[in-house]
């Protein structure tokens, strides 16, 4: 299919873009204390410009190392020590034919604590140390930095007045005096002249998301009484000055895109008074085009409302064209919108329907660096499927000193490493065709082994058809599908709705066997009287095994497969009651899956209990035993749904090594973990291979 709108090209100023395509800031935790352009970052970014991506625009870049720094490994244009190495970034995207914008960024009270004052001694104590400081750091970080969070002994973040912190971010809030708004401005403007010394092409400016300039934008955290608050042009003040800062100093032609929330969504959470709407987003636009912008970069909500510009996998595609529209109908400069778009079909259907201008494809780009040339010239698109690994392995891995990661791409962070091709057609077995076993068949075929994959199952999927079968999360098995057909695609072979067994292993002689035979789901015996039929697993349930309809539930465990294995049943017309040891639901599951769940949970009348433990089942009831208390509970039910987690599927791995056969075990058969554990293992194993 030809893609006119994607593959026109459109100018932003007088910087012309060879194609829509859009690859927007995401932070993904690849540079260092300095906030330079790594060797590996700047492989991450190239191999996007590579891709065939029109335009590529970095991670959020700090102006300020005191208050303004969002992560030990973000990128700067805080110094002019950044001016040299900037400029190599640029030569190496532009080499691809890809303009290159820089986004300059200010968390504000969005920062975290620890982050405070740190950087810049970070800095300084790196260079003395020789790089043995972030080691100490980042070995100490875990296990202090939370403790350090907890109890608030951080820092105040920055924000323009003394208001509630950011959800999420947590800590202090104070508010910045007149004098730093100053030189916060001035800072934004001297980055700015920075990155346009280097060589970029223009920069972005983040005034969305919930970040200080959005602050200042907003009357919820903008409560000033001077020239920068009240008002709506008061509000806009901090911005309008940058922008007239930044053109003055770099000249009337240097692209500058603003990156805006034009609506809180607020409302969407049970606030409707609170913050900003889209009417009033849509006069900013207006305000900034007479202001002289050559772009606008339309968003929505902040960290309060996180899932409203991070979508967790319910979400559908295209939710808030209705914004980008909405601004493009207001103003005759060009528009970027994400809109979370999944497909080339979605975003051709956009641009032709006058919603934006570009596409910016956020997620997409971690998951497929090749997306857009895929797009125009023809190839599997490897999906997001909206998981969330990302951005909640950034933020956990930057405690560590690591960086994101995606669930579907397992070479994220490892673009500058070439597979060998040295197969030479040597005969490699795998076993299961889950996202692990597919993905080792991906890139051992890559490498030239011949591959032949057994599925027990009649469809391949494994575990990850179980986490789309819930409502709205359908989307999860674009993943099995795209690599499915990449896979059949470099001519593996897939055998479906065949057992694996040793003898028929031995029967293929083959050079290497890797095992990725997923878990089995863990139903103990509990005290009590019931019979089988009053008890099964969630497993059972998400696939199809047991089909409860209209009953009362007892389900046990609050993980996030039972909270979605609750969803379904919830669908089913079932009456929920959920049951947790721990001492709240979902504990360790990341916050925006919660926040996508459990309200809708809460909403169908579901009943969550934590800090209950289960003491026995029969057939009518559950009884339970509370942690703290000791009280006994009974909770009436039809059936007793087990949400207990997973044990690793050891059963092939044994019949193997006692044919004499030592496989290489992966994902779930391994060690039970999530996606991103699995795919991390596929790859490493397949390249493993001599």
């Amino acid at each position: 299919m030809e893609y006119q709108y994607l593959s026109t090209p459109i100018k932003i100023g007088k910087c012309e873009i060879k194609n829509r395509i859009v690859m927007p800031p995401m932070l993904m935790g690849f540079s260092n204390f300095a906030g330079m352009p790594t060797e590996q970052l700047m492989d991450y970014y190239e191999e996007r410009a590579k891709g065939g991506c029109g335009l590529i625009m970095t991670e959020i870049t700090r102006v300020n190392d005191k208050n303004g720094a969002a992560a030990f490994a973000q990128l700067s244009a805080s110094h002019d020590d950044c001016i040299e190495p900037m400029r190599e970034f640029a030569r190496r995207i532009h080499r691809h034919g890809a303009k290159f914008f820089v986004q300059l960024h200010h968390p504000g009270r969005q920062n975290v604590g620890l982050l405070v004052g740190t950087v810049p001694l970070s800095i300084q104590m790196e260079k003395i140390t020789k790089g043995l400081y972030g080691k100490l750091l980042y070995k100490l970080t875990p296990k202090v930095g939370p403790v350090l969070l907890k109890h608030n002994i951080v820092p105040s973040s920055v924000a323009p007045s003394a208001c509630p912190p950011a959800y999420f971010a947590g800590g202090r809030v104070r508010a910045l005096t007149h004098k730093e708004i100053k030189e916060i401005e001035q800072q934004f403007i001297d980055a700015a002249f920075r990155v346009y010394t280097a060589g970029v092409d223009g920069v972005e400016l983040h005034g969305a998301h919930g970040y200080l300039i959005q602050q200042f934008l907003s009357p919820y955290t903008n409560r000033r009484t001077d020239e920068y608050g009240g008002s709506l042009q008061n509000r806009m003040r901090f911005l309008l000055n940058i922008i007239k800062g930044i053109k003055d100093r770099c000249g009337q032609d240097f692209p500058l895109i603003v990156r805006l929330s034009v609506d809180e969504c607020y409302d969407k959470i049970g606030f409707p008074d609170r913050g900003y709407k889209l009417a009033d987003g849509v006069e900013m636009a207006k305000i900034l085009e007479k202001a002289g912008i050559d772009a606008i970069d339309v968003s929505c909500a902040g960290y309060d409302t996180f899932n409203y510009w991070l979508e967790p996998v319910s979400f559908e595609p295209g939710w808030r064209k209705y914004m980008a529209k909405a601004v493009k109908e207001a103003v005759s400069i060009p528009v970027l919108a994400a809109n979370l778009i999944r497909s080339p079909e979605q975003a051709e259907q956009q641009l032709a329907d006058g919603v934006q201008d570009l596409v910016s494809l956020g997620r997409p780009h971690i998951a497929d660096p090749y997306w857009a040339d895929k797009a125009l010239n023809g190839g599997i698109i490897k999906r997001c499927i909206s998981c969330l690994h990302c951005i909640e392995s950034m933020q956990n891995n930057a405690y560590i000193g690591s960086h994101g990661e995606c669930s579907v791409n397992p070479r994220v962070g490892r673009e500058a490493e070439k597979l060998d091709v040295n197969g030479g057609g040597r005969q490699v077995v795998v076993i299961g065709a889950g996202p692990g076993g597919l993905t080792a068949a991906e890139f051992l075929a890559r490498r030239g082994f011949q591959v032949t994959v057994f599925e027990k199952n009649e469809k391949c999927g494994g575990q990850l058809l179980l986490a789309a079968a819930p409502p709205k999360k359908g989307k999860t098995a674009w993943m099995i599908e795209d690599l499915e057909a990449t896979v059949r695609d470099l001519g593996v072979e897939i055998i479906t709705g065949t057992k694996a067994t040793a003898e028929l292993i031995k029967e293929r002689n083959p050079y290497a066997v890797i095992v990725a035979a997923g878990s089995l789901p863990v139903k103990p015996k509990f005290p009590g009287n019931y019979t089988e039929d009053k008890v099964c697993t969630a497993e059972e349930v998400l696939s199809g095994k047991v089909t409860p309809e209209n009953k009362k539930i007892a389900l046990i465990g609050s993980g996030l497969t039972g909270l979605e294995t609750a969803e379904a049943l919830v669908a089913k017309g079932c009456s929920v009651t959920i049951i947790e040891m721990a001492d709240e639901p979902a504990p360790g599951a990341w916050m925006q899956h919660k926040d996508d769940i459990i309200p809708k949970l809460l909403a169908a009348g579901t009943g969550i209990y934590t800090s209950e433990k289960l003491t026995a089942i029969y057939n009518d009831k559950v009884e339970t035993e509370n942690t703290k208390t000791k009280a006994k509970k009974t909770f009436a039910c039809e059936l007793t749904v087990l949400a207990l987690g997973s044990r690793p599927d050891k059963t092939i791995v044994e019949q193997l090594q006692a044919a004499g056969i030592e496989p290489i075990v992966i994902g779930d058969c391994n060690k039970v973990g999530n996606i991103a554990n699995a795919t991390k293992a596929a790859y490493l194993a397949a390249i493993s291979l001599k």
